[in-house]
């Protein structure tokens, strides 16, 4: 069974990302911001990283980077909501950090189970 780590700040999104992922066999396991994420992935490594870009304490283009840094071969999902100069332009810095796919919030579920299972094929 695939591992996945979610991180994002917003308890309803990372609550139905849980749900849904759980649903379709994965374990996933959660977390609030960048630091507790990077924590989590150390203790226990996973097949995927989905993450919210705009997070309290560590943000997600500094947990991309950071990642990207100590585990080049991790594969990273980026999603976002929006932000002062939009969502698009910090999805696409995500993608130039290395990010295998981007979405913006809500998540289209079909799309995003799509992306995972050909990401960890």
């Amino acid at each position: 069974m695939a591992r996945i780590l979610v991180i994002d700040d917003d308890v309803l999104v990372l609550d139905m990302l849980y749900e849904s992922l759980t649903r379709e066999g994965y374990d996933v396991l959660r977390a609030s911001n960048g630091d507790e994420g990077m924590r989590l992935y150390r203790e226990e490594p996973v097949d995927l990283i989905i993450t919210d870009i705009f997070m309290p304490e560590k943000e997600g283009i500094e947990t991309i980077i950071e990642l990207r840094q100590d585990f080049p071969d991790v594969k990273i999902i980026a999603i976002s909501g929006g932000g002062r100069i939009g969502t698009k332009d910090y999805l696409q810095m995500a993608k130039i950090f290395g990010v295998q796919r981007t979405f913006t919030k809500p998540v289209a579920r079909e799309q995003l189970l799509d992306a995972i299972k050909e990401l960890i094929k």
